[in-house]
């Protein structure tokens, strides 16, 4: 009897439920019912914390990181596991304030705790694993986020205004911070401003507590306006936040960084040690296998403003959007030059519509496309169904993926995908040894 090779596997996990998670979003993409708990996180991939497991195609229970060991070859990378995670995220509430480390600091961190003997479960362990953890998102719905540090004048202006709406020594403290910003700075001097406003405002003093309390007293009075002062957006975050978290010094770095709002499709890329932090909305993310974060604020886990300080990029972020480029008709790609992912983006429509769609509606859309795999992909539809088949197989296989479901394939000829909506697919990174970025 002759072994049948899988090649298209659906996938699945439950997803995660952390405090900031929605309630609602994951159940209604998944076409599940909510569990009345916040559910924040879907993992697609092979990382020990939480490996997708198989979901039909194969005998159930084997989690992605069996399948791979089973036929390395076949189902890995280069004959290992993943390098890249893919989740969705579903935003109910602000992430924790945090940064990745790069790999050397990874590595280093990682050893470090090792020697020691902190265990991996512990609250204080800063390293789980010694990766990097660049990473990408795409917006599925509108998304607001802080990512990366903006110029300082624009950090010294809100400081100075939120100071003359309150006084005493919240007011001071303000000042303080606005006078921690320096004047003029730019390049490594704006570099060095940073840092010692971090230092300060995570150094366990009063005065960037009471800074905070005095941020909220100025956003949350109504006598004393902070409108037409301070940008609308970043007005109704720091009421959000003052609210949820009242003394917490993140609220005060927060204003040292860009804040965005992405329409949906709308892409940003975060390298390591940029600090940032994901405010609301639902998103599809990718980044490379690891779980390392340390944390400035919005949370109740570890802080260890010393590692953060020792970790953190301090130069300005130009741009945090990052553009995709059109690689096919109705194929969009976000390749931001690791070598660990990438993401594409198809959005389809059928060769025989006849509902009457105008043209503006079809725009960007393709009635096929063909995407290379000579690695492993893995697929999650976000809208309608879509017919994923790979023709030129030794034996044709094809799956009809629906929203909310989620597919792996296997390493092999290039598949294609034609139906009627849109799906997201990861893989490795352009600058994989002999990637395939053939569409």
């Amino acid at each position: 009897m002759v072994a049948v090779i899988v090649m298209l596997i659906f996938i699945e996990n439950t997803p995660r439920a952390y405090a900031w998670g929605s309630r609602d979003a994951l159940a209604e993409l998944l076409g599940t019912h909510p569990t009345g708990e916040p559910q924040a996180e879907l993992w697609l991939g092979a990382h020990p914390g939480d490996p997708a497991t198989v979901a039909k195609g194969v005998p159930r229970g084997r989690t992605l990181i069996d399948l791979i060991e089973s036929d390395p070859e076949r189902y890995g990378v280069d004959g290992g596991q993943l390098p890249f995670l893919l989740k969705v995220l579903a935003i109910g509430a602000p992430l924790s304030l945090q940064v990745h480390p790069d790999r050397e600091q990874a590595a280093a961190g990682f050893a470090a705790e090792e020697a020691v003997g902190v265990p991996l479960g512990a609250r204080e362990r800063n390293y789980g694993d010694p990766n990097h953890k660049p990473e990408l998102l795409v917006a599925l719905s509108e998304v607001s986020a802080f990512c990366g540090f903006r110029p300082l004048a624009e950090a010294r202006h809100d400081l100075r205004a939120l100071a003359e709406l309150t006084g005493g020594p919240g007011g001071l403290a303000l000042e303080r911070a606005a006078d921690l910003c320096g004047t003029g700075s730019a390049g490594s001097a704006a570099a060095e401003a940073r840092r010692a406003f971090l230092a300060w405002a995570l150094g366990g003093d009063p005065e960037p507590v009471a800074a905070v309390r005095a941020i909220g007293a100025a956003v949350q009075a109504p006598a004393v306006s902070a409108e037409g002062r301070i940008d609308r957006h970043r007005l109704a975050v720091l009421r959000q936040l003052t609210v949820s978290y009242p003394e917490d010094p993140g609220v005060l770095v927060s204003l040292l960084l860009h804040l965005l709002r992405l329409e949906p499709g709308q892409a940003v890329y975060l390298g390591a040690q940029q600090l940032h932090a994901y405010l609301s909305g639902i998103a599809v993310e990718v980044m490379a296998a690891s779980d390392n974060v340390l944390r400035a604020g919005f949370t109740e886990k570890h802080v260890d403003p010393e590692e953060l300080v020792r970790v953190v990029d301090f130069s300005e972020l130009a741009e945090p959007r990052f553009a995709g480029s059109e690689i096919a008709p109705g194929l969009v790609e976000w390749a931001p030059g690791v070598p660990d992912f990438r993401l594409m983006r198809t959005r389809l429509r059928p060769s025989d519509d006849e509902s009457g769609a105008g043209e503006a509606e079809d725009s960007g859309r393709a009635e096929s496309v063909e995407i290379g795999a000579r690695y492993p992909l893995v697929l999650i539809v976000t809208s309608g169904r879509v017919r994923v088949e790979r023709p030129a197989a030794e034996f044709d296989e094809v799956a009809s993926v629906g929203r909310g479901q989620s597919l792996y394939v296997s390493a092999g000829a290039p598949i294609e995908l034609s139906g009627c909506g849109e799906a997201f697919i990861a893989t490795v990174g352009e600058n994989a040894p002999a990637a395939d970025r053939s569409a």
